[in-house]
């Protein structure tokens, strides 16, 4: 079976998908490149342009996840950061952002992934959210899994500790109703993708 390649110049994000797909038996190569963001608060733009980035560099089939945080009630700004979560430097001082959230009574925030996979041909992209409540204060320990600072902030649906608090076995059994583009992919991947790739073989 073909290796599925991965580029992201985060290790910890890296670490976080790598489980689930050698769960399914599915190899995986992880390229270590931070690439180049256009300056649009989209997602699925973002993600489609790191993927063709992605393969015009490693020159074969990769995929990206690109992740954004939306604050429903945001000071003066709904949804933000949004895209630009890393631009806009919320996930490395999380002290400056509990301090301008410190008088808003709704916390409500969520992630969104967009995994985008590029085979020289066409895209293929995929969503999963996690809703949830931001904090008052950092909490947690440090994790190598964490794919964000705001891991120690985050309090998911249903739940009463931040990702950063959970033990791995907390965090992949909490019942706050997400969803994953990661296994979106590996199902769309391994039950259509690959089968189809072998049709054009035959």
């Amino acid at each position: 079976m073909e290796k599925l390649a991965y580029v992201t110049g985060n290790y910890g994000k890296y670490i976080s998908v790598k489980e689930k797909f050698e769960n399914e038996n599915l190899l995986i190569n992880y390229y270590k490149c931070d690439l180049n963001e256009p300056d649009i608060n989209d997602i699925k733009f973002i993600s489609k342009e790191k993927a063709r980035q992605a393969y015009e560099i490693i020159n074969s089939p990769a995929f990206v996840i690109d992740s954004g945080f939306y604050i429903n009630n945001y000071p003066n700004n709904p949804g933000y950061p949004g895209a630009f979560v890393k631009r806009s430097g919320i996930s490395s001082n999380i002290e400056q952002l509990l301090k301008i959230m410190e008088n808003i009574n709704d916390r409500g925030c969520y992630f969104m992934d967009c995994l985008t996979y590029y085979d020289g041909n066409e895209y293929f992209q995929f969503f999963g959210r996690s809703y949830g409540t931001l904090s008052k204060e950092k909490r947690g320990i440090n994790q190598k899994k964490a794919k964000s600072n705001l891991w120690y902030v985050f309090i998911p649906n249903n739940c009463t500790k931040t990702l950063a608090e959970m033990s791995d076995e907390e965090r992949q059994n909490r019942k706050d109703n997400r969803t994953s583009a990661t296994d979106e992919f590996i199902n769309w991947y391994k039950s259509i993708y690959l089968q189809q790739k072998v049709k054009q073989k035959m």
